[in-house]
């Protein structure tokens, strides 16, 4: 899959590439802006659960979604079990944080919320890949050093337990569903302290050019209501509000 962006008509000429793409998402938009024009679209299911929140508030995640499936395992001595990936240590964790891309959002869901999902270490790997970030549907760990790193993390919140007893990844770029919300690697991962929100890969182009001409448009709309115009004449003349 060719991840850069080649696109006819408006997004061609807003952005050429994915990193150009996510530089203007960084910059200008914001989770709200990117709904509303996915709502307007009919893509209505496109918002992870509101308990997926970034360690901090300044954290923004953009990038393309590295999928990764976890499952909750019950690790025992005499239950060998019939699944070699079930016997190494965290499963394929460590091959599915290896293979992260450049622009790419480890993405992990599959396990009962109680234990964390990711930490300091992984963060360190996936800086040095170049990932954009983590989504977990579940917990994150080591809080002060993955701040230190400002690596962008989104997670229900702070808990130590660790994975290693207790789940396993069982597979990797593979599509995953998160409260009705299916993802599918490559698939674009956008997050800011509002939430998380995936914009499907076929509409991508349309969904972030619309938001980009969305976004411009309500700071100039901002900037005549701070000039004195009317809520009333704003949204009469610019259809913004």
């Amino acid at each position: 899959m060719n991840n850069n962006i080649h696109h006819p008509g408006a997004a061609s000429r807003l952005w050429q590439n994915d990193d150009e793409l996510f530089s203007i998402v960084r910059n200008e938009l914001y989770t709200a802006v990117v709904g509303d024009i996915m709502d307007q679209m009919g893509l209505l299911r496109q918002f992870l659960p509101p308990q997926i929140q970034p360690l901090h508030s300044n954290m923004i995640v953009a990038g393309r979604a590295m999928t990764v499936l976890e499952a909750d395992v019950i690790t025992s001595p005499a239950a060998a079990g019939r699944n070699d990936v079930l016997q190494l240590p965290f499963g394929l964790m460590l091959e599915a944080l290896d293979d992260l891309k450049k622009n790419e959002v480890y993405i992990c869901s599959g396990a009962s919320p109680s234990y964390a999902l990711w930490g300091e270490l992984m963060s360190t790997r996936a800086m040095q890949l170049g990932a954009a970030g983590a989504v977990v549907d579940g917990y994150s760990r080591d809080t002060k050093g993955i701040l230190q790193l400002n690596f962008p993390t989104f997670s229900y919140g702070r808990y130590a337990q660790d994975q290693a007893p207790r789940g396993k990844v069982i597979d990797f770029r593979v599509p995953l569903e998160i409260r009705g919300v299916r993802i599918m690697s490559g698939d674009i991962v956008f997050g800011d302290m509002d939430g998380v929100c995936i914009v499907p890969q076929e509409a991508a182009a349309e969904v972030f050019a619309r938001a980009i001409e969305k976004a411009r448009g309500e700071k100039m709309v901002q900037q005549k209501i701070l000039e004195g115009m009317s809520a009333g004449q704003a949204f009469k003349q610019f259809g913004i509000m």
